[in-house]
């Protein structure tokens, strides 16, 4: 194994590694102690390079913070759900191949995630990822996901989310490829957890530009279609994010098959809607249309193809006439009246 020495060094950077890389290194010789800056740990894991330390023994230099938090209890029960939603999410075909990723805010600047090219059938817990708001990653063996970006960028606009889940469930990502959003006051539990999403414009996938494309909706809504690409939901767990997955492409779902059946599908009225509203804020949910009034919140986007009838739109006010009308009618019904007063008959 051809072997790069960085023994003199006490921080190694990114830097460094790339050094090694273009060397042709399959090994890294480091001094104990040393420090890898977070870019380089994501080299190494990325490139799949050996560490080995000055003693000579084949491991990682002692552990630091990120590690010790990384390999922590809390962060081994957290690993463990990840591993358990990620094999629902499979077993719901929510995703394919290696698609999706999950992730969770242990600490205010580190998040939890899964790897990249690792179907979400076949995670284990050794397989995750530690990562810091700027997606260096900390710890793990394996590279992060690519789309960590889009998480990081929910875990910045909304401090009270810590988990973020993002797949492809069918039904659902059919709405977000035809720019369409699902229609609200038809079903009440989905009006409770999730009520009206978002849809994100499209960028490609892994980059910043995609990631930034729900800073607009993240705070008011726990679930945005990704146009042409999927869904992504955030919640206080990792349980609960799947959980909204489930219930917005069930809803999804459960409107196409009504649309089969030959009749519109009926709303109920807005007035429900606000008590549904009041429950969803006790329950701490987010819903853009709290500041609405009440005759607001059944509304449908206005595009073709709708298979939803319209719920009643807000009363207009009536408008007054012209001033020189109301005129008019008060001089006939004065006439009118005097008229009748003297006993002749009306005009």
């Amino acid at each position: 194994m051809t072997s790069f020495d960085l023994r003199q060094q006490r921080v190694i950077t990114m830097e460094d590694i790339g050094e090694a890389v273009r060397a042709g290194a399959r090994e890294l010789l480091i001094r104990e102690g040393a420090i890898l800056t977070p870019s380089a740990r994501d080299a190494i894991a990325e490139k799949g390079l050996a560490v080995t330390a000055e003693s000579g023994a084949a491991n990682a230099p002692a552990a630091s913070s990120w590690d010790r938090l990384f390999n922590s209890p809390e962060a081994e029960a957290i690993k463990a759900e990840i591993v358990d939603v990620g094999r629902k999410l499979w077993l719901r075909q929510y995703v394919d191949g290696n698609g999706g990723n999950i992730s969770y805010r242990i600490a205010p600047d580190a998040v939890l995630c899964t790897p990249t090219l690792v179907s979400k059938a076949d995670l284990k817990p050794e397989h995750l990822c530690l990562v810091d708001l700027a997606g260096n990653q900390l710890a793990g063996g394996k590279p992060r996901t690519s789309e960590i970006l889009l998480h990081l960028e929910i875990y910045k606009a909304v401090p009270e989310a810590k988990a973020v889940v993002h797949c492809h469930p069918p039904h659902a990502t059919a709405y977000a490829i035809t720019g369409r959003v699902p229609p609200t006051c038809v079903i009440p539990e989905y009006e409770v957890f999730v009520g009206k999403v978002a849809l994100s414009p499209y960028e490609t996938p892994g980059t910043q530009k995609f990631a930034e494309t729900v800073i607009p909706f993240a705070k008011d809504h726990n679930a945005i279609l990704l146009s042409n690409h999927g869904i992504v939901c955030w919640a206080d767990t990792v349980t609960h994010a799947e959980w909204y997955a489930e219930v917005l492409d069930t809803y999804c779902w459960t409107l196409m098959l009504a649309s089969q059946l030959g009749a519109p599908i009926t709303h109920f009225a807005p007035e429900k809607a606000s008590d549904l509203l009041a429950i969803k804020r006790k329950l701490g949910l987010p819903d853009v249309r709290v500041e609405m009034r009440e005759c607001q919140l059944c509304d449908l986007p206005e595009q073709p193809g709708s298979i939803a009838i319209p719920p009643p739109t807000c009363p207009k006010p009536s408008k007054a006439p012209p001033a020189g009308d109301i005129e008019a009618i008060v001089q006939t019904v004065t006439d009118a009246v005097m008229a009748s007063l003297a006993g002749k008959p009306k005009a």
